[in-house]
């Protein structure tokens, strides 16, 4: 695909920018959907058919909900089983019948999602439904944020597309965002995936802290590529005059593993919360009924992000932990003394690492190798393994950096320098790194 190359959009963004400057208002917001679902079938066209299938299906049914009250119902139901169904054949169909290959158009687990709660939230009355096709399909497509997000509600968006407008501030702000997440992915995610690709081969001769240094170069890889992609989409919104929700809030200084749910994917969260565990009742009907709600929905956010059964134990290991926390966990982290204060945060990041151990294998024999080589084998780091951590040394303390936040600002014109360095090396990334994957397109 194409867009695994972050070099298309270099080329791609200003020919955008420059259709929307010279285009008249009223011809903006069809050039960049067909902009668009040009970007996103490039390397695959075939997937922009499944897209328009749920475009249409989506924007239907909020029509007949609208026009048709007596059988709303039915058409709400009717339109998500749709939409789920398309999502599960090509998402889940190799799960269930061994063997059986089907095309995964990227990231449609996002654009599936959206279309859903855009239904829903015409049914409620939270929003009115669209009459005009193009602004709903531009929502859908919009290419900054369609592979990964983050997921946005129609509501939040509409209004935007009415009005689009390029700005000097808006193309400022936006290129600084976008900036800071290429230089997230170039710089700090694929080299540590590059670390992580060589410890993980081995995790009976690594010793145990190689493995837990190979799961935490993986926690940042994962970190830093999602994270980064989010801050380039709401970057390219930004300069076409769409502002985008942030989807990550510095997750690995997270106090719990609620705290982390809510700082990490955090628009993911959100849609599991407001479509999922508030219908299902959320903690309105006593607390086994909640324990089970906060059950089916891990259950399904682990099914979200793959076909495989790795992902299903994840989910379910996070509902352990959430349930434990609800339970008396909170509590107990809320009653230590002041000196023990970092204990929750180290343990929360112990957790968080295991839970990418069970992530990023979906071979069951992999996965128990990587779970038995963080207990046990021995502490001696062999020598090869110390040879490559001294030599990542520098990175993984520029990430841990990275993962926090800094209550010091540099001056505008310090900023815009460090900026620009940064986009430097990006460029000279792009042209010399031979690996470059996108953890998050699979989903």
């Amino acid at each position: 695909m194409l867009f695994s190359s972050l070099s298309f959009l270099y080329f791609y963004l200003p020919a955008v920018l420059l259709g929307q400057l010279l285009l008249p208002q009223a011809a903006r917001l069809p050039f960049l959907f067909a902009a668009s679902l040009l970007f996103y079938g490039w390397g695959e066209p075939g997937a922009v058919l499944v897209m328009l299938l749920c475009i249409l299906l989506a924007y239907l049914a909020a029509r007949a909900i609208k026009g048709d009250p007596p059988r709303r119902r039915l058409y709400l139901w009717l339109s998500i089983s749709l939409l789920l169904a398309i999502l599960a054949y090509h998402k889940y169909a190799g799960m269930v019948v061994p063997g059986f290959v089907v095309a995964l158009p990227a990231g449609i687990s996002f654009f599936t999602f959206q279309a859903i709660a855009y239904v829903v939230d015409v049914y409620r009355g939270q929003i009115q439904a669209e009459t005009r096709l193009v602004p709903f399909g531009t929502f859908i497509s919009f290419f900054p944020q369609l592979i990964a997000g983050p997921i946005e509600r129609y509501g939040d968006i509409r209004p935007q597309l009415g009005g689009l407008r390029l700005s000097l501030p808006g193309l400022a702000q936006g290129a600084r965002l976008f900036t800071i997440g290429l230089s997230k992915k170039l710089l700090l995610a694929n080299p540590m995936g590059q670390l992580w690709e060589i410890l993980r081969q081995s995790p009976a001769t690594n010793g145990i802290p190689g493995n837990w240094l190979g799961i935490l170069a993986f926690a940042f890889q994962i970190y830093f590529d999602f994270s980064g992609y989010s801050d380039m989409a709401r970057g390219l919104g930004r300069m076409l005059g769409v502002t985008l929700r942030v989807n990550f809030n510095y997750p690995y200084t997270a106090a719990s593993v609620t705290d982390f749910w809510r700082r990490w994917h955090i628009t993911l969260s959100a849609w599991f919360r407001e479509y999922v565990y508030i219908p299902l009742g959320g903690n309105r009907r006593g607390l086994p009924r909640q324990l089970f709600n906060i059950l089916a929905v891990w259950a399904l956010t682990g099914l979200w992000h793959g076909a495989s059964w790795n992902f299903v134990l994840w989910g379910l290991y996070y509902a352990l932990l959430l349930t434990l926390e609800k339970l008396f966990l909170l509590r107990a982290w809320q009653a230590l003394p002041g000196w023990l204060c970092w204990l929750p945060r180290l343990a929360t990041m112990l957790f968080v690492l295991l839970g990418w151990a069970i992530f990023a294998h979906s071979d069951p024999h992999q996965l128990g190798a990587a779970l038995r080589g963080l207990l046990r084998g021995g502490w001696a780091l062999p020598g090869q393994v110390q040879a490559q951590a001294l030599s990542y040394l520098p990175l993984f303390l520029a990430c841990a950096l990275a993962c926090v936040p800094w209550p010091l600002r540099l001056p505008a014109w310090a900023q815009n320098i460090a900026l620009a360095g940064l986009l430097a090396l990006c460029t000279a990334a792009l042209v010399t790194q031979g690996y470059n994957p996108f953890l998050y397109f699979r989903f």
